[in-house]
């Protein structure tokens, strides 16, 4: 299912012969799209990465005042389209456009990619370890920086991964602050310059920028490490630490952050709210958009990880050739623009499965082939923490694979299984290009609404779908905050 997508980029640019692929590929504007579109990514992946790892760890290891507040607020900036907080950030500054204000609302929409898997990795990491390395002098933050941190790293390199394969996909926001990607020109010869060619040459482009940043990833993995509790004992909580007199900045911090990332596009969007509702019609038309999304949202993500499943097994439990090359199969429709996706599966529909075309079914494939790699990272770094050894007992005791994996491993990974959910799920939510394309004739969502009043620069009328998106994403995001331990009780504080 993944592959189908690259398969039609394929055979689609091979159309076009060798003489006319060159022409469109070795040029200036290529060179610069390539270096701009790869700088993007590496900016801010580096802030999701600063920003995520710095709230889980607060969240999750310290005593910071409405620590519990801070769990949910780390993950809402998800259901923040980027095109929306785009919009918002440039109707409040004058001037907000360029390279670095794209980077800027990317980086505040995108860190939650990493904080979900790392504070639920946290909330899974061996607390044995870090009172081993406590109990040979280490202090407090030794003991995270030499112990914690690189049990960490499963998590904290997935979602890194994931951060930059977004940027690489990302048009809203781009498109909006005028900042020339490689999505932005995709876009522009499919829709504006009807030059189907070049686009997909520029697809094929980035899907080799995809295919050098898994291979790159994949060599820096340390396949010896070990990520899992070193016993099969009651897990015990973790020792907190005292910020001191430096708990009220690190609160002040995070405030900022969740300011920034929530409280600019929620004002601008606060000022509309009322009108928009107000309109004859309106909250029908609401209500059926709610429905649509949160079924083909709540469809897609339980397609999306039954697929996942298997591969973050593998992925655990039996890295290798095969692990590897079906992880990174994973990967590579992910950092296609959505139009090509959507492009793609039209074409699947209409010439290969004709049932599906024009029904939920293939949207919901669509959902499957966009975000499995999200599933993919959490199962995977979930799998990775859980004792193997566990898994060994219940097969000597004659319990059969399946039994296994529905008694033991599940049960140990549901931490990692519940933000591989909320992630998908919530990206579905707001997911635009592929639904445009995809979705029965009729059917609307949150996501497609919005967009079609942004379009008109109808922004009161675009109001209450964002706003509604915001609040339906609370719900699973206060679940996930609770599974992963982001939630988890004062008394956990030693």
């Amino acid at each position: 299912m993944a592959l189908l997508p690259l398969v039609y980029l394929l055979v689609r640019t091979a159309e076009a012969g060798a003489g006319r692929i060159a022409e469109e590929l070795f040029t200036g504007r290529v060179a610069v799209l390539t270096a701009r579109t790869v700088a993007l990514a590496a900016v801010v992946t580096a802030a999701c990465v600063v920003l995520g790892v710095g709230t889980a760890f607060l969240v999750g290891r310290t005593d910071l005042p409405g620590r519990r507040l801070f769990a949910v607020l780390g993950a809402l900036p998800l259901a923040v389209p980027t095109y929306i907080a785009a919009f918002t950030w440039v109707s409040t500054l004058d001037g907000f456009t360029g390279f670095w204000a794209s980077a800027v609302v990317l980086s505040l929409c995108s860190y939650p990619y990493v904080y979900l898997p790392v504070v639920a990795a946290l909330d899974r990491a061996d607390a044995a370890q870090e009172d081993v390395a406590r109990s040979l002098g280490h202090n407090p933050w030794r003991t995270f920086r030499s112990v914690t941190l690189p049990q960490l790293r499963p998590a904290v390199a997935g979602g890194a991964l994931l951060v930059a394969l977004y940027v690489l996909s990302d048009f809203g926001a781009v498109a909006l602050l005028r900042t020339d990607t490689f999505t932005a020109a995709i876009f522009t010869a499919f829709d504006l310059g009807f030059d189907r060619t070049g686009a997909l040459v520029l697809a094929t482009v980035l899907v080799a920028l995809t295919t050098v940043l898994l291979v790159g990833e994949g060599a820096t993995r340390r396949r010896d490490a070990r990520y899992a509790a070193v016993g099969a004992g009651a897990r015990r909580p973790h020792t907190r630490l005292r910020l001191g007199p430096a708990r009220l900045p690190a609160a002040l911090l995070l405030a900022v952050v969740a300011a920034l990332a929530l409280g600019v596009p929620a004002l601008n969007l606060a000022r509309r709210l009322a009108a928009g509702v107000s309109r004859p019609g309106s909250l029908p038309e609401i209500a059926a958009a709610a429905g649509n999304s949160l079924t083909v949202s709540a469809a897609g993500a339980a397609l999306t990880l039954l697929l996942a499943l298997p591969i973050g097994l593998l992925v655990a439990r039996a890295p290798g050739p095969l692990a590897a090359g079906a992880e990174g199969l994973s990967y590579l429709s992910h950092a296609l623009p959505g139009v090509v996706i959507g492009l793609s599966l039209v074409f699947f529909g209409v010439n290969v499965a004709y049932p599906l075309y024009q029904t939920r079914w293939l949207l919901t494939l669509a959902y499957a082939v966009l975000f499995l790699p999200l599933a993919v990272a959490a199962v995977s770094a979930a799998v990775a923490q859980a004792p193997p050894v566990l898994e060994d007992v219940a097969r000597s005791l004659g319990r059969s694979p399946a039994r296994v994996l529905a008694t033991v491993t599940v049960p140990l990974t549901v931490p990692g299984i519940a933000a591989g959910a909320a992630l998908v799920f919530l990206t579905c939510m707001k997911e635009l290009p592929a639904t445009l394309l995809l979705r029965p004739t009729g059917m609307d969502t949150l996501a497609t609404e919005l967009w079609t009043h942004t379009g008109v620069a109808a922004y009161a009328a675009a109001a209450p779908y964002a706003a509604l998106l915001v609040a339906l994403s609370a719900i699973p995001t206060w679940f996930l905050a609770a599974r992963t331990g982001a939630l988890a009780s004062q008394e956990g504080t030693r």
